[in-house]
């Protein structure tokens, strides 16, 4: 097993530090430590000064140059005296008299004297390195083990656990990567489950009609009537598997959808005009000419289902209008149905999401809207709906994608 202190990183850095700070001390201590030795072992020779000696009458008895002896006596002072006539004297001076009462001196000298003064402040300052820096250090790695306990607690399952994102480091921003790709995993995780369970359930309903219909049929031969349900029946449950791998595909963006290339919409919405007999209203898009950045077959597929969706419900002609708007090419396919209530505007565009009162045998599976969007956001554009522009009623589509020339 290993050691508890080895697994803390927090202890680790801080013990770093503190014995970065005792081996600069031992280090500078020891180098003092070596100078001072060598300034013992080699004194300077101090500078010789002029002395006179004179008399009670004052005469001078006695006039030279005196150079202090570094190794003079134990205790006080002595010179050495060189008189102008060349004969040498020396002085010796007794030492300074002690004053009354007890002799405290010796016992701080030991604290002061050069070098265990120099080494007690270095070992002082170190200490307080090193119980300065602790918390730092602390406060520090505790934002990393918070994170920790988010990514072990997220990796059990949590896919709503976040981590807070304090500061501007490097650890922060660590935080808010993590947060992202768990709000990314979490909607990822969601999304399927519920592509899931509405699968389940929109399979089961053509699957159930045609067993019905099998079993009214008994054995013997369909009617015209019995046969065209149960191909509408399969139609249905080829066009939902259809789109239900379609949508899977289109959540993982790592996904291959496909080569990107040069798309020209005013050619591709004609040919899906004349396939639904759709009123194409090209205008000055003609003249220009619309051309986006992506995957042809995805941008036909949401073309196709904006018409197929304005066919289901339009009790009139669709048109679908191309024009350029600043950078973007927009796409607007509108219809002479019933419209869509501004509070459904959005949710229309959720997976299965059907409007309130449309039924399941009126066609589609709920999904064409969904994947609009997810092509749309994909090749980097969006898709919104709106009311007819004419004040008529019905509802349009508009598809905007940015531009390949801008």
């Amino acid at each position: 097993m290993s050691n508890p202190f080895s697994r803390r990183l927090y202890l680790r850095i801080w013990l770093a530090v503190v014995v970065g700070v005792a081996v600069l001390t031992l280090a500078v201590g020891w180098a003092w430590r070596i100078a001072s030795d060598q300034n013992a072992q080699t004194p300077p020779t101090p500078p010789a000064r002029e002395m006179v000696l004179i008399n009670g009458r004052g005469e001078p008895v006695l006039r030279g140059l005196a150079t202090r002896i570094p190794n003079g006596p134990a205790e006080g002072l002595e010179f050495r005296v060189e008189a102008e006539g060349g004969e040498v004297f020396s002085l010796q001076m007794a030492p300074r008299p002690k004053p009354p009462g007890p002799d405290r001196r010796g016992e701080v000298a030991f604290w002061t004297r050069p070098p265990f003064g120099f080494l007690w402040m270095l070992g002082l300052v170190g200490v307080a390195v090193a119980v300065g820096v602790f918390p730092i250090i602390r406060r520090l790695l505790q934002r990393l083990e918070t994170l920790q306990r988010g990514v072990q607690r997220f990796g059990e399952g949590d896919l709503s656990v976040r981590v807070a994102e304090t500061g501007h480091d490097e650890v922060a921003d660590l935080a808010r990567q993590f947060n992202a790709a768990a709000a990314r995993i979490e909607t990822l995780v969601k999304s399927h489950k519920s592509l899931l369970a509405n699968a389940s359930h929109e399979l089961r309903s053509p699957l159930t009609r045609i067993r019905m219909g099998l079993e009214l049929m008994q054995g013997s031969a369909p009617s015209p009537a019995f046969r065209d349900e149960i191909l509408r029946n399969i139609a249905e449950l080829d066009q939902l598997v259809d789109e239900i791998l379609l949508a899977s595909r289109l959540d993982a963006r790592e996904a291959d959808m496909g080569t990107i290339e040069l798309v020209d919409l005013l050619g591709l919405a004609a040919e899906e005009c004349v396939r639904v007999d759709a009123e194409l209203e090209a205008g000055a898009a003609s003249a220009d000419g619309l051309e986006v950045n992506g995957v042809a077959k995805l941008l036909r597929r949401a073309l196709r289902n904006l018409l197929e969706n304005a066919r289901r419900y339009s009790q009139g002609d669709i048109t679908v209008g191309l024009q350029r708007t600043g950078t973007h090419a927009e796409v607007r396919v509108c219809d002479q149905g019933p419209g869509v209530p501004p509070a459904q505007r959005e949710r229309i565009f959720e997976p299965f999401y059907r409007l309130p009162g449309a039924s399941e045998r009126a066609g589609g599976v709920g999904l064409g809207l969904a994947l609009v969007r997810s092509i749309a956001e994909r090749s980097g554009g969006t898709v919104r709906c709106e009311d007819r522009p004419d004040g008529e009623s019905g509802a349009c589509f508009v598809l905007s994608l940015p531009l390949a020339s801008v």
